[in-house]
């Protein structure tokens, strides 16, 4: 039975009992700053089972991506050393929520596992686990289902505290928790290892196939387990666990996602023992990498994008271990596409993308991977013990970008280890050099104090009545602030828009009376809106009534930027792929800034037609349209939500240019696209590995700069005495002419250098048949003392020639050496040895170097000390 048949009976089956089925979510988890990457299948449900969130049905069953190679939940080291540890995995999973619960769960599972209509399993394989003092599992398996006794294994506290077990799960310290029940697969007597709860349990003969976890308490700081009004259930079973069992393979390695993906890692790296570690490591690898890279994830030196950098540099090491030294790793991205491209569609439509992205990587690391080689070899032959000091992990991490992890395989590959600690005190005083480079930020969240609720009004109005409710100073809440004091102020209502999605906050002024105060910005958190403020004239009090009014010039500016950057997010998508996703924005009243996924710079061609199609859509001046919903109904309509963002039950959809751009959106924005006027963009760049960086500008900016560059034409056209359309022919002649008379001065200084070059060459004094020149010119250039120093050697036959220049503060130097004795002086060595003296330093090739130095006052006495120096190689 295939891998994709079981996947499709699993779900089909519980779709059978009622189950919706739901589709993977995200390798990137949504909402959750707790976890790294989606690592079970529970995780899209986990505000379901904590009661924030509800869904239309009780039941649900998916087939859910997951990753674990960073964090807690890390087997990275394992990959390719153990039959069953992957960075990538599925989970098949079946959930209640508040509906059934263990008779339910436990039949659902033998059902699946044993019934001729399913998977069919010998029942007299199957050994199950419930956790010590669960005596309803117990009784469920063994006087319903009819496990017998012998099959049937009791586990404790087995983790050295009351409920740390293998058979009880905990979301954490506190929370959901409760007992679990695991079913276990014999392989066989001809593989060691002991059931579960034996000495030999760790063997590879009973291998967990599924976990039923019965979450029925909510565990409080006190440990203590309270009963949860409605328990209910999460499963899990893992794809290629269970596909080993249906093919009859003990390894996972050995099914058929597996064989069809080693198959194409020995193609790519030419080794065909299919045994082989590291082609293991490879077939694992490229499943985490395509998969991470689909959902918008690229490789860099920090958070996701550094594990997803680590996984695709160990299997490039993984592929030079195997004898492949050019970039192969990408060329695997069309074979998983090939055999999970059906239930995985994103695979096939992100192939592009994905085999970019891991071939620019291959290339970025090939340059550095020879020498933090060389690094490791050499700490390797220094070591007296078996011990890879920590700043030497350090290094090849800082500076060759070698992950920690690569380099203890490599370590482990010796039989040596590294120094963990040492390396995390070297991490731990980096990040103290960057906390002490950095800026402070006055924090203006006064945590931990109980700020109250603010209505927003400001999509509708600008000006509102609001009741003060709460002031700050330095965190701390106050009854007045007066003139000349800064502070935060808290009302029931407000039109002031609070820093969000990359939009800047509000500003403007609070008025009551003769009193003023000036709103500088206005700042979010949780449902209250912190407006930063100065009393300019009287004061304000907890319990004012104020006339809160919006600067409606900076708030207009502010939504132009806004609402551009949404049609420059749908420009690019279409013009450089659907892989584009916003990574970071910033919004103001002055200029927006865009920061986007994407492998290589933009080309001016590109940047152009980007530029032409936000333009096309504000011409357009369709209606900016915003709507309300829930987020399924935001999906549908193809609105784009950013990971990592919070998002409500209800959802804002802004839709603009006739569906152009859809996005789920809180900010501000025009009416009509035509408000916009104009965009220009200033520039892109790169600001991290995979991420690319434009800024531009609308409206009164981009005229402003239209302006500008208008006056720069005329004033070079007047500096040129020429009009618009000849400009151009003027300044590629006079551009023509300033090169001509560059190359004819460099000839002057050269002719002038070498003047009377007769009585030059009568300085030469000769050492053991080689004449040796030293002269200071004065008034040559760098160039002109090459061309000099290759005249003067061109006539003195065997010769050694040193040359200086002094020019703005700086000495130069030119070495040079005839070839018949370069095995005995080196220009190199001679420049480098002159430099040293005047501060400076140099080098080049045995035949022709140069270098330089600032320390003037020693230039006489370097230039002396050619000739001793050169005798000495000369005796």
């Amino acid at each position: 039975m295939k891998s994709a048949e079981i996947r499709n009976a699993f779900l089909k089956y519980f779709e059978t009992k009622g189950h919706t089925i739901v589709a993977s979510s995200s390798l990137v988890p949504a909402n959750d700053p707790t976890l790294l990457f989606t690592n079970a299948g529970m995780n899209q449900f986990k505000d379901v089972f904590l009661g924030g969130d509800k869904r239309p049905y009780t039941r649900a069953t998916s087939s859910q991506r997951c990753v674990r190679a960073g964090g807690k939940h890390n087997d990275l080291e394992n990959v390719g050393y153990t039959a069953r540890h992957h960075t990538f995995f599925e989970m098949l999973g079946n959930f209640s929520f508040g509906d059934y619960f263990k008779r339910d769960a436990i039949t659902y599972a033998w059902e699946f596992l044993t019934s001729k209509d399913w998977l069919n399993i010998p029942a007299e394989k199957l050994w199950v686990t419930v956790y010590a003092s669960d005596d309803e599992a117990y009784d469920i398996w063994n006087k319903e289902v009819g496990i017998p006794a012998e099959r049937l294994i009791r586990i404790g506290d087995n983790k050295g505290a009351p409920y740390a077990s293998d058979n009880f799960w905990a979301m954490g310290d506190t929370g959901p928790c409760g007992p679990c029940t695991e079913i276990f697969y014999d392989h066989g007597a001809d593989i060691w290892g002991g059931p579960p709860g034996s000495p030999e349990e760790d063997g590879d003969r009973y291998i967990e196939i599924w976990n039923n976890v019965f979450m029925q308490f909510n565990r409080t700081a006190d440990g203590v387990l309270h009963p949860l009004p409605a328990p209910s259930v999460d499963t899990g079973m893992g794809l290629e666990r269970i596909s080993a069992v249906m093919q009859h393979v003990h390894s996972n390695y050995e099914i058929d996602l597996f064989q069809h993906l080693l198959a194409a890692a020995a193609k790519a790296t030419g080794n065909h023992d299919m045994e082989n570690k590291s082609l293991r490591v490879i077939a694992d690898h490229i499943r985490s990498c395509a998969f991470l890279i689909s959902d918008g994830v690229t490789p860099s030196n920090e958070g996701r994008g550094y594990v997803l950098r680590r996984i695709i540099r160990r299997a490039i090491r993984h592929g030079h271990q195997l004898g492949q030294k050019q970039p192969f790793f990408h060329k695997l991205a069309k074979a998983l596409a090939e055999v999970m491209g059906d239930a995985y569609p994103e695979l096939n439509k992100n192939q592009t993308q994905i085999e970019r992205v891991l071939l620019q990587e291959e290339e970025q690391f090939e340059k550095t991977l020879d020498k933090g080689m060389a690094v490791l070899e050499d700490a390797f032959s220094q070591l007296s013990g078996s011990i890879v000091p920590g700043k030497v992990v350090f290094t090849l991490y800082d500076t060759y970008g070698f992950p920690v992890d690569l380099t203890a395989d490599i370590a482990r590959e010796r039989g040596l280890s590294i120094d963990q600690e040492g390396y995390e005190a070297a991490m731990a005083e980096q990040r103290a050099r960057a906390r002490a480079a950095g800026t402070f930020k006055v924090d203006y969240s006064a945590a931990g104090l109980d700020l109250p609720a603010t209505e927003f009004l400001g999509y509708s109005s600008l000006v509102e009545q609001g009741n003060v409710l709460a002031l700050l100073q330095d965190g701390k809440k106050v009854d007045r602030l007066v003139e000349g004091q800064d502070g935060v102020v808290l009302l029931d209502k407000t039109p002031f828009y609070a820093e969000s999605g990359g939009q800047a906050g509000d500003c403007g002024y609070l008025e009551l009376g003769g009193n003023r105060v000036e709103v500088r910005d206005c700042q979010k958190q949780g449902s209250s809106h912190l407006h930063l403020v100065r009393v300019l004239q009287g004061a304000i009090s907890v319990g004012d009534l104020v006339a809160a009014r919006v600067d409606a010039g900076v708030r207009q500016a502010t939504a132009l930027n806004h609402s551009a950057t949404h049609l420059l997010h749908a420009a690019l998508r279409k013009v450089l792929g659907e892989h584009v996703t916003q990574k970071g924005s910033l919004v103001d009243s002055e200029r927006l800034r865009f920061d986007f996924s994407h492998f290589e710079a933009v080309s001016a061609e590109q940047l152009k037609t980007i530029e032409n199609l936000v333009n096309d859509q504000i011409r357009v001046n369709s209606a900016v349209a915003t709507e309300l919903c829930d987020m399924d109904a935001a999906k549908a309509k193809g609105a784009m939500a950013l990971f990592g963002e919070k998002y409500g039950d209800t959802v804002r959809v802004l839709t603009m240019g006739d569906g152009f751009s859809v996005e789920l959106c809180g900010g501000t924005h025009v009416s009509r696209t035509g408000d916009i006027g104009l965009l220009r963009i200033t520039s892109e760049s790169g600001v991290a590995a995979g991420v690319r960086r434009i800024e531009a500008i609308t409206g009164a900016k981009a005229l402003e700069l239209f302006d500008h560059v208008e006056s720069l034409v005329d004033a070079a056209g007047r500096s040129l005495k020429a009009n618009r359309d000849s400009l151009i022919e003027k300044l590629e002649a006079l551009v023509a002419q300033n090169r001509k008379l560059e190359k004819d001065l460099a000839s002057l200084k050269t002719k002038l250098a070498t003047a009377g070059s007769g009585d030059l060459l009568s300085n030469a004094v000769e050492v053991a048949g080689v004449k040796v020149l030293v002269l200071n010119l004065e008034g040559a250039d760098a160039k002109s003392l090459r061309d000099s120093a290759d005249q003067f050697k061109n006539k003195l036959g065997s010769a050694v020639v040193l040359l200086a220049a002094v020019e703005d503060g700086k000495a130069s130097l030119i070495a040079s050496v005839t070839q018949d004795i370069t095995s005995k002086i080196k220009a190199g060595e001679l420049v480098a040895y002159v430099a040293a003296q005047i501060g400076g330093k140099g080098g080049g090739r045995p035949d022709m170097a140069q270098g330089g130095g600032t320390e003037l006052a020693t230039l006489d006495a370097a230039l002396a000390s050619v000739v001793p120096w050169v005798s000495n190689f000369l005796k």
